[in-house]
């Protein structure tokens, strides 16, 4: 396995078969193994890529590089089967989330962390096309069917044939991933989307897992385009509700109630063109700002409780006619940086297993009611172009196993809320769902979720899972609205 290197004591050279310093003698594994590095992790660490088909019914196709990196544990007996980071998205690339890993300190006086990345994604054979390239100007974008109509186009044109780019041809990746690392088992941690893969690939190969990490939590009845926009609504109301609530809160916004239909009277339905001064450059700039330009801007900021808090203020002073502070609250998009989401990626597995079960009765009844209803069906519009793939029958049942699971979820999130989890967990007879209502999506990577991780790994029936942790995240409550530009307040 890949336990000793990438130590200082290790005596094997820096680029080795994968079957180079394993005394134990494995079988012969395919791919080549050499140090490279992670973005914001100081130390190289030991990498290998492997080769697939990028479509398994034509072997002698085309064939894609999927890329693999691990973060070896800090002895030198090691465990024999790691733990496994499956990002989400899709579209987001595991190699992508060092930072991460290297915060599993616990984890890895004992196991190698894996990280893989998702066919499409990062170092994985990238769907990569000019289209989608970020730009200073894209987030006033609000309909993604030109881009993705020519994404599409250059990337048929390219020979590659996106409808391979799925979950399930991800789930055979990781097992080939498995086969050349010399894993027997591993223990999977999925956060958002990679908790659908982790529960797929338990479904596919269950003896394969020995443990099942989800944070974030998914169903795999869950269907993306829709029930993201609906969820999101609802956390928004509930920021609003409790600025409403709060004495301070209420005081400073007493039209927050109403902030969005101001908002939108204010633009009108065409919009108006407003002056800005861009929070990138400081120089004054005249763009066009419709009601749907102000909700895709407040999306990205329902996502943790730090930047929900601050949407009170924001929505007011958008009312007012100012959206620059929306738009400085954003991460500033910048054309020489890497895309934290593969777009491309996005589609080809949404447009194959979400889109599909969407019904056009369902969509206009769910939809309707929301402020956000043509964000999101410019969203499902493009499945009408986007090339399909195809999902098993059995993709959105619910999984039943006897994995052991630990099962993370943040009360304030506006994606994965806590319903998702206990309805997962009905379905995994050795289960904890452990709820942190202070929390957003994603929750183990904070305060002590590392160690939570690394006491259910040695002991999966939770019997060393510390108290105190538990009560933290338990007891946890969201931080106080901005009420005040100076200091928030409760």
């Amino acid at each position: 396995m890949l336990r000793s290197l990438g130590r200082a004591a290790t005596a094997c050279a820096l680029l080795l078969s994968l079957s180079g310093c394993d005394q134990a003698t494995p079988p012969a594994r395919p791919g080549a193994l050499a140090e490279c590095r992670l973005p914001r992790v100081a130390t190289a660490v030991p990498c290998a890529t492997i080769e697939v088909p990028e479509d398994r019914s034509q072997p002698d196709g085309r064939r894609i590089r999927i890329f693999a990196a691990v973060l070896p544990a800090n002895t030198a007996s090691p465990k024999p089967d790691p733990l496994v980071i499956l990002a989400g998205g899709p579209g987001q690339a595991a190699s992508n989330l060092g930072v991460f890993a290297e915060r599993l300190t616990d984890v890895r006086r004992t196991r190698d962390v894996v990280l893989v990345d998702q066919r499409g994604t990062g170092r994985s054979s990238p769907l990569t096309c000019a289209a989608f390239k970020p730009t200073d100007d894209e987030v006033f974008e609000t309909d993604p069917l030109p881009r993705a109509r020519a994404c599409r186009d250059e990337l048929v044109a390219g020979g590659v044939d996106p409808t391979q780019y799925t979950t399930s041809a991800w789930i055979a990746d990781l097992e080939a991933m498995r086969e050349a690392l010399g894993y027997a088992r591993w223990n999977l941690w999925g956060g958002s989307y990679g908790t659908r893969v982790a529960q797929e690939y338990v479904r596919r190969h269950p003896d394969r897992v020995r443990t099942l990490i989800l944070d974030g939590v998914a169903p795999p009845g869950m269907v993306i385009p829709v029930d993201l926009w609906v969820t999101r609504e609802a956390m928004l109301a509930t920021v609003l509700a409790a600025c409403q609530a709060s004495p301070t809160c209420g005081k400073a916004y007493p039209q927050i109630g109403t902030v969005l239909r101001d908002i939108e009277g204010a633009l009108g339905p065409e919009g108006r063109d407003v002056e800005i001064a861009d929070p990138a450059t400081g120089a004054t700039r005249t763009v066009h700002a419709t009601f749907d330009l102000v909700l895709a801007l407040v999306q990205p900021l329902t996502y943790t409780p730090e930047t929900a808090s601050l949407l009170p203020e924001l929505l007011a002073l958008a009312a007012g006619g100012q959206i620059a502070p929306l738009l400085a609250a954003l991460p500033a998009p910048s054309p020489t940086k890497p895309e934290a989401m593969n777009t491309a990626l996005l589609f080809s597995v949404t447009c194959t297993e979400d889109a599909p079960r969407v019904t056009a009765g369902e969509a206009d009844r769910r939809l309707a009611p929301l402020p956000t209803r043509t964000l999101a069906e410019r969203t499902l519009a493009v499945c009408g172009i986007w090339p399909h793939g195809t999902a098993p029958a059995d993709f959105a049942q619910p999984l039943v196993s006897d994995v052991p699971a630990l099962l993370f979820s943040g009360g304030m999130d506006p994606v994965t809320p806590p319903a998702y989890g206990t309805e997962v967990a009905k379905g995994l007879a050795r289960s904890r769902h452990i709820v942190a209502p202070g929390y957003g999506h994603i929750v183990s990577p904070h305060a002590c979720g590392p160690r939570l991780i690394a006491a259910f790994l040695d002991a999966p029936d939770g019997a060393t899972l510390a108290p105190g942790c538990l009560a933290h995240f338990a007891k946890s409550v969201p931080p106080p609205l901005w009420s005040n530009r100076l200091v928030a307040q409760p």
